[in-house]
């Protein structure tokens, strides 16, 4: 087996719903993995219309040492709705990367997020005693939770507390939307932009807030 990916280390691979229901806990969770110094990497932050989904979600899976696999949509919001299976298939990938390996890919870590304790396992009871966290579809609270499991699973010896994460957050979000507003961006500008840009002005936010 090749050896890791450059980035390996402190890329962290993101399976979670994309839309507008979850925008806003999508995005507390990029900021929170930046600020603590970690890189998300997620599917929609490329753009190759030749490149199978597929392919480039087992590409972000193997080079990403940590995982965020979010399982707060098990239930069908109306009645006929089909659930959509991919995040589970997802972290059903990423599980059998770490389980099957023999070499650097048994280092990886994985947390499971639900909306409420104990949701998965109703839905996937395949899942029984893994440590998975809830945020009640409320971003204050994925914050807390996903700073506590980086503190647990990588052992950073300094982190600032969840509740000053946030408070970073909010300073953030006033400041990106005030000046995306000055630069002319719409509502519907702001709804559709790329990940990858949102990404690169949390850095940029960052450094020059440091």
């Amino acid at each position: 087996m090749p050896g890791p990916h450059p980035g390996f280390a402190k890329n962290v691979f993101i399976n979670c719903p994309f839309d507008g229901q979850y925008s806003l806990l999508l995005q507390s969770i990029l900021f929170t993995i930046v600020y603590l110094g970690f890189t998300p990497q997620i599917a929609s932050q490329t753009a190759d219309s030749g490149e199978q989904r597929i392919n480039k979600i087992l590409s972000l899976i193997l080079k990403s040492r940590y995982s965020l696999h979010d399982l707060s949509r098990v239930r069908s919001r109306r009645r006929g709705e089909f659930f959509r299976l991919n995040i589970p298939f997802e972290l059903g990938i990423d599980y059998g990367c770490r389980l099957t390996s023999a070499g650097y890919l048994k280092r990886k870590r994985f947390l499971v997020f639900g909306a409420r304790p104990h949701d998965y396992k109703q839905a996937l009871s395949d899942l029984g005693g893994v440590d998975a966290k809830s945020h009640g579809n409320d971003p204050k609270k994925a914050v807390l939770a996903l700073r506590n499991w980086f503190v647990e699973t990588v052992q950073l010896k300094r982190a600032p507390s969840g509740s000053a994460i946030w408070e970073k957050f909010v300073q953030f979000r006033w400041d990106f939307y005030a000046e995306r507003k000055r630069d002319g961006f719409l509502k519907q500008d702001l709804k559709t932009m790329p990940v990858r840009e949102y990404i690169s002005a949390i850095r940029h936010w960052l450094k020059t807030h440091s």
